[in-house]
């Protein structure tokens, strides 16, 4: 009788073993996983142009945008770039309604392998255009962070050039930037020694040579990070002014 029952233990332990068994799925990844960026290159779009709205990027013909663009906009609006092949590549930047006045933008860009690159999209919907630059992230060894200057606003004549001056440096940080200018990054301080409080500033915006404020934007900027300020809109309308990280 006890060889009876131990048998009957046997086969029903073997039983929920194999249930076990056939009910375990196998985890099959379809998605190729991007581990290293050595060979690929980092972007980051930017939209000045005065009246733009519903615009997406396309890339080699494919839609790499996920939300819809307006003036002002930074894609990706989290993070800090979406990965492109590196090479020469096809873009295209339009309206997405059918009966968009915006005429589409398409332009080729040698996107460089193991670099940052930023789009700045500009002038009006009438006559988009684009500047591409390098944007050289160096991640500082201290609390310091890094500012850059770049200067889109819209006019259809020539306009003088543009200083920024800051509140806490009583100095002009950049100077001379004419239209379409992106200037290089400059180290900034952004924190108090010995503490995680994050000061603030005022920067202004003015004509070259001139203590005339065109507009004013407060800044507070994160230890370690990169940052691009944005001169933006008509000069004969609305002027402003936008802060996006790069990294």
């Amino acid at each position: 009788m006890k060889s009876v029952k131990l048998y009957a233990i046997g086969i029903t332990c073997l039983l929920s073993v194999g249930l076990v068994v056939s009910c375990t799925k196998s985890f099959n990844e379809k998605t190729v996983q991007q581990s290293n960026f050595n060979n690929s290159t980092i972007a980051q779009v930017f939209v000045a142009t005065v009246n733009a709205s519903r615009n997406y990027v396309y890339i080699d013909a494919k839609a790499v945008t996920g939300a819809l663009l307006s003036t002002g906009s930074v894609f990706p609006s989290t993070g800090y770039g979406f990965r492109v092949d590196p090479g020469v590549r096809a873009f295209l930047v339009r309206d997405t309604l059918s009966a968009a006045t915006q005429i589409p933008l398409s332009f080729a860009e040698n996107m460089q392998a193991g670099k940052n690159h930023t789009i700045f999209m500009y002038d009006t919907i009438s006559t988009p255009k684009q500047k591409t630059v390098i944007t050289d992230i160096v991640i500082p060894s201290d609390t310091s962070s890094r500012i850059r200057f770049a200067n889109f606003i819209y006019n259809p004549t020539d306009v003088p050039a543009i200083d920024v001056y800051s509140f806490s440096k009583t100095a002009n940080i950049f100077t001379n930037i004419p239209v379409t200018g992106v200037t290089n990054f400059i180290s900034y301080p952004s924190a108090y020694p010995s503490t995680t409080t994050l000061p603030t500033d005022t920067l202004y915006i003015r004509e070259t040579g001139t203590t005339v404020n065109i507009f004013k934007v407060a800044i507070s900027l994160t230890q370690k990070r990169s940052y691009t300020l944005v001169y933006r809109g008509s000069h004969r309308g609305t002027r402003t002014a936008s802060l996006f990280a790069n990294y």
